[in-house]
């Protein structure tokens, strides 16, 4: 008699139940290890990627600069949770999408890119992220990073912002 009831409370349920790991999810503050097996924040990125940040990592430490990811993979729904709150932050959506793409547009929704903390290592990586492909792509977040050329290639220009 409800049988439509059960496909609308499973996609409300779903909605609105809070972001996970098997989402990308990482915590405010927390970080993860790019050498971390079986969390789908890595195991879901593009493996050229991982490979590339994982040796970017390796050289980076041997020199003395530890490097972590703040985030990488992020599901679609985790991505639309953090436009929408982007929204209420910066007031429009215009303006939200200089910081967050929108799900559609996302590179970590496709699994092509990472953000890399501390900001140690994300200058580490701008004087030598080429040698492995890593470019950062944004002019306004020195964190993100996508495999935009092939190693020792030339970076592309940055875009200014996630809305570019």
């Amino acid at each position: 008699m409800y049988r439509w009831l059960v496909p609308l409370l499973f996609t409300l349920t779903t909605a609105c139940a809070p972001v996970g790991v098997a989402d990308g999810f990482v915590a405010d503050g927390a970080h993860i290890s790019p050498f971390a097996t079986g969390l789908p924040a890595l195991t879901n990125l593009d493996p050229a990627l991982l490979r590339a940040v994982r040796e970017a990592a390796r050289d980076a430490a041997a020199d003395g600069v530890p490097m972590f990811l703040t985030t990488a993979w992020r599901s679609e729904r985790y991505q639309r949770r953090l436009y929408e709150e982007a929204i209420t932050k910066y007031g429009s959506e215009q303006e939200a999408r200089r910081f967050v793409s929108t799900p559609g547009r996302s590179r970590h929704v496709t699994g092509d890119a990472v953000d890399v903390g501390p900001t140690d290592a994300d200058d580490w990586l701008n004087r030598h992220g080429r040698a492995y492909g890593l470019c950062q792509t944004y002019a306004n977040e020195i964190w993100h990073f996508e495999l935009a050329t092939t190693p020792g290639g030339d970076c592309p220009p940055m875009r200014p912002d996630a809305s570019s």
